[in-house]
């Protein structure tokens, strides 16, 4: 008895020992799927920038990078769909330049009067204006005629005493870039820093708060706000297609955007507006890229 009960002791120890001995089953999936191995993320690589568009970085906004482009911030958010300036996202990749068709940007230039004109351009000369007005209405309608004025050549006399019609300028005789402008100083202060490449973008011309800033050069408002990090109250003035001029730290704006005004003309007053002392922070922008500004103005 006690030899049967040893034996069946000895059979149960060994069927649970070998129980023990194996893991848990394994868990099996009855859908017939096996889950993916976890694989980490991959960065999205950034696109280049295509001609004529930027990818956004951190710290943009859609006011800097039109000033860094020389355009306005209107003209860059049309051409990109933007109902609002301030929604633009790191790695969006924005037109900065016009899209083709697009009409040109609109052009002051001073005159004998002080005050900028724009220049605006047409879509294209009209054959059946041609037709009735070869060149200022003074030739009646010819084949001759009509070549002649599209080539820009005068045409000659209808008969005597009829003056000849004034040429247009032919279409290659190169467009003022803005160097020749007639450029004064923004303000009457001591200047307090000078322009640095990789540095400074401008002047600091010094002064009291409320001291009168005006426009060193006539042309239209293109910004007028507080709109560009670290250039407080700010005005932009747009003088051509290749010249912009920046008035920042202002302590009063006295201008709005798409106003014409002419040089000398009070645009702001001096402040201190994310700077440390009153001063006014001056530049000056062919196609977006700052110059010294006192290769332009009068030496003093």
């Amino acid at each position: 008895m006690i030899a049967n009960r040893l034996i069946a002791l000895a059979i149960l120890t060994a069927i649970f020992g070998g129980c023990a001995s194996h893991g848990p089953a394994p868990v099996v999936d009855r859908g017939g799927s096996v889950a993916p191995e976890a694989k980490a993320p991959v960065a999205t690589p950034v696109a280049a920038d295509r001609i004529g568009f930027y990818t956004v970085k951190k710290g943009d906004t859609l006011y800097s990078i039109s000033l860094d482009h020389g355009q306005d911030y209107k003209d860059v958010a049309a051409w990109n769909y933007l109902d609002n300036p301030n929604l633009i996202k790191i790695g969006q990749q924005l037109r900065v330049v016009p899209p083709e068709g697009a009409a040109p940007v609109a052009v002051a230039k001073p005159v004998s009067s002080g005050g900028p004109v724009e220049i605006k351009a047409t879509s294209g000369a009209n054959t059946e204006t041609y037709k009735r007005e070869p060149k200022g209405g003074k030739q009646p309608w010819s084949e001759q005629s009509l070549a002649k004025a599209r080539q820009g050549e005068p045409v000659a006399k209808a008969a005597e005493g009829t003056p000849a019609a004034v040429a247009e300028r032919p279409a290659d005789t190169p467009v003022a870039t803005g160097d020749e402008l007639d450029w004064m100083w923004p303000a009457n202060g001591k200047l307090l820093a000078t322009y640095a490449e990789g540095g400074s973008k401008g002047i600091d011309i010094a002064g009291k708060v409320g001291d009168p800033v005006v426009a060193a050069a006539g042309g239209v408002v293109s910004y007028s706000g507080t709109g560009l990090r670290g250039y407080g109250n700010l005005v932009v003035l747009r003088h051509n297609a290749n010249l912009l001029s920046v008035y920042a730290h202002n302590s009063k704006l006295l201008v709005k955007e798409k106003d014409t005004v002419a040089k000398g003309q009070k645009i702001a007053e001096i402040g201190s507006s994310d700077a440390d002392t009153p001063r006014l922070h001056f530049e000056i922008r062919r196609q977006g890229k700052p110059g010294d500004p006192q290769k332009f103005l009068p030496p003093r």
